[in-house]
């Protein structure tokens, strides 16, 4: 059942502000399902494939509101980057993941707190 919830949480934020894998799904999933950060993180990336980028980006295309050209290049970085972080992720302790993904966290924080 808290699975559920949290995708939900994750859909909604995800169609408001393009987040939800790493910033709503990965950390709920540690903290509140017990998974392990590298658990957590590829289970977000396996529910993540199709019905956040098919059907959220959809509706923003039907707007006029999608950059075909700038999408297919994140796309072409995700797909590397992907690998990349996994390799990276799994490489880590669980401790050590998790306190890199808080100093993350709190960078962007930052970020956007003071950020115009």
């Amino acid at each position: 059942m808290w699975i559920l919830v949290i995708g939900l949480l994750a859909g909604v934020l995800s169609g408001m502000f393009g987040i939800g894998g790493g910033i709503v799904i990965v950390p709920a999933l540690i903290l509140i399902a017990k998974f392990t950060p590298q658990k957590a993180t590829g289970t977000s990336l396996g529910a993540l494939l199709l019905p956040v980028g098919f059907l959220g980006a959809m509706q923003y295309w039907k707007r006029g509101d999608v950059d075909m050209r700038s999408s297919a290049m994140l796309a072409l970085g995700l797909f590397a980057g992907a690998l990349v972080g996994a390799r990276l992720g799994l490489a880590l302790s669980p401790r050590m993941l998790k306190r890199v993904f808080a100093v993350f966290l709190v960078l962007v924080s930052v970020q956007l707190w003071f950020k115009e």
